[in-house]
């Protein structure tokens, strides 16, 4: 029994003092898989971010001759983004576009959500639906101005159209898609408990669906920024692309470089609007706040 009690002993000291993966040092905080930083350290990143670009920006090569027009320097991009931001015409451009994007990006909300819900919800539907709007996803909005043009002229109503066109099907597809990834569980434990199809539809599905759909609203609402200013590359007197394209004619590198600032920051500022209303509307839902 001595002699056992011993053996026993020096193999538990010996798994004591081996080390194992598991028992590993852990991770710094901020390289940790999955783990959230605090909001001053992701302020901090982003903008060191911003400065290492410009930083690099700053030490491109020379910029004499023909690079100056393509490459001009930050002081002329800092200067022609405050003449900009002092002008008048940068922000009846900002109203312009920005009416345009909202226009065609709430209709396209309104239709495709729902039809999105019912094509998730129903196979039936998602067979009807699914492969024209797969296919339609995959034709460029700007093969698209032609015909557009020809359809409906050259005013307001065709650069509308074409934001609703490129974010439609995008958006029903997705939507459909956060649909079925909504647990099963949830579905039969609604039919034991006598709700219609209806009610699972509409009061079991859709809410458990909608942190991915606004996620998927997010994202779209990112690509109409891009086609209305393809749309109105072609065919417009004022708004956010008509300018750029002006500028183009023009060789005014720097003014083109502090509108593309103006559109980035309107993203920015749009993104960060539905973040913060995602993290308010589905506190429940984790990932709610991507």
């Amino acid at each position: 029994m001595g002699g056992t009690e011993a053996f026993t002993r020096m193999l538990v000291d010996s798994n004591l003092r081996a080390p194992t993966r598991q028992c590993g040092q852990a991770p710094p905080r901020w390289l940790a898989l999955g783990r959230a930083i605090p909001g001053q350290a992701r302020l901090v990143l982003g903008a060191a971010s911003f400065l290492l670009m410009a930083a690099a920006y700053a030490w491109l090569p020379d910029r004499s001759g023909q690079a100056a027009a393509i490459v001009p320097t930050l002081a002329s991009i800092a200067r022609a983004t405050a003449d900009a931001l002092a002008s008048r015409e940068l922000w009846i451009d900002v109203q312009h576009s920005f009416l345009r994007v909202t226009a065609g990006f709430a209709a396209a909300a309104v239709l495709a959500v729902p039809l999105g819900v019912l094509a998730g919800a129903f196979r039936s539907v998602a067979a009807l639906l699914e492969p024209p709007a797969d296919f339609l996803r995959y034709v460029p909005v700007p093969a698209l101005i032609p015909l557009v043009m020809i359809a409906a002229g050259i005013g307001e109503g065709a650069k509308v159209l074409l934001v609703f066109l490129g974010t439609f099907f995008q958006l029903l597809l997705m939507t459909a898609d956060e649909v079925r990834r909504v647990p099963a569980p949830l579905v039969k434990i609604s039919q034991s408990l006598g709700a219609t199809r209806r009610e699972i539809v509409w009061r079991v599905l859709t809410p458990a669906a909608l942190p991915g759909i606004w996620a998927a609203l997010r994202m779209c609402n990112g690509w109409a920024w891009s086609y209305v200013v393809v749309a109105e590359l072609v065919a417009a007197t004022e708004g956010l692309g008509f300018r750029v394209l002006r500028f183009y004619r023009f060789l005014q590198t720097p003014s083109i470089y502090a509108y593309l600032l103006v559109l980035g920051l309107l993203g920015l500022g749009l993104d960060w609007v539905f973040r913060a209303s995602s993290r308010r509307l589905f506190r429940w839902a984790r990932g709610g706040a991507t």
